[in-house]
């Protein structure tokens, strides 16, 4: 799919940590008054330009609000790096919901925004009413999370874009075939320049402390099983997060979604390719 040339609305509000206030910067394509709103949460290294793509397909017919979460893209980084966890991201979602004006959302979450979808659509009196979940699931795999642990929040350091750039594509080669195009959109939208020149990936490398520190919990199957809304599950087919007997196992439980694998693609599909884009369009499109 072609990346669009022009750029989402940016906006930005306050929200709340254990230990103060911190600006989070969201970006809306669609109408400002439509009351039909889609929230989309990335993955926990990336950010909200991950969804340039989808946002703007989706236009047309929803409001569409994707955030870069503290620590990362144009948001602050937070001041103890302890509170980069879960009740910290729900918090800054709630106050982004909250101030879109609507009571209730489709949400479309990847890897950890998809975690975060659960979370939120499990819980009592929820606003979350169809929810799509990209690569995750109640179950993760150990050994993608400690693949993703060998890099993740290293803060590496290179001279030249182009040498960012060749390092990205190696750690997200899981992310399948994308065009040149695609993964210069992927670099150049999550890459910090230093102000003496070099750069580094676009986030505040002490997001990775509670990642390595704080046991992620077994399974979540008691959440994923308290969902009710219309739900889709999305699957690279090479995927060693969320594994096929999961996933499989999603589709029987809970909310009994519909899964949809993309051949060629591991953790996790990227939402740029037309195929992926589509699918997620068409569900959000359809009659709940």
């Amino acid at each position: 799919m072609t990346l669009t040339s022009s750029l989402p609305r940016e906006s930005r509000l306050r929200s709340l940590s254990a230990h103060g206030f911190h600006r989070i910067v969201y970006y809306e394509w669609g109408e400002r008054d439509n009351p039909d709103v889609v929230v989309c949460v990335h993955g926990i290294g990336r950010n909200g330009r991950d969804f340039d793509v989808l946002g703007e397909a989706l236009a047309k017919t929803h409001r569409v609000l994707a955030p870069d979460m503290p620590g990362r893209g144009k948001s602050e980084w937070l001041r103890n790096p302890l509170d980069y966890v879960a009740p910290t991201y729900l918090t800054t979602l709630t106050a982004l919901i909250a101030a879109s004006g609507v009571d209730d959302v489709t949400w479309v979450g990847t890897s950890m925004g998809a975690l975060l979808g659960i979370m939120a659509a499990s819980l009592p009196g929820t606003p979350v009413k169809r929810l799509v979940v990209n690569d995750a699931g109640p179950v993760l795999d150990p050994a993608a999370i400690a693949r993703i642990g060998e890099y993740f929040g290293t803060d590496p350091t290179f001279a030249t874009y182009d040498e960012l750039a060749t390092y990205v594509r190696t750690i997200s080669a899981p992310f399948g075939p994308l065009t040149d195009a695609q993964w210069d959109h992927v670099t150049r939208t999550n890459a910090r320049q230093r102000d003496d020149g070099t750069w580094s990936v676009g986030y505040d490398p002490a997001i990775a402390i509670p990642f390595r520190t704080v046991p992620a919990p077994a399974n979540i199957w008691p959440l994923w099983d308290a969902i009710r809304c219309p739900t889709l599950v999305l699957r690279g087919a090479m995927s060693d997060l969320l594994s096929s007997d999961t996933a499989r196992e999603m589709s029987e439980r809970g909310p009994r979604p519909q899964v949809v694998e993309f051949a060629g693609v591991g953790h996790a599909p990227m939402l740029l390719a037309q195929d992926q884009v589509d699918t997620v369009v068409g569900f959000v499109r359809s009659p709940v």
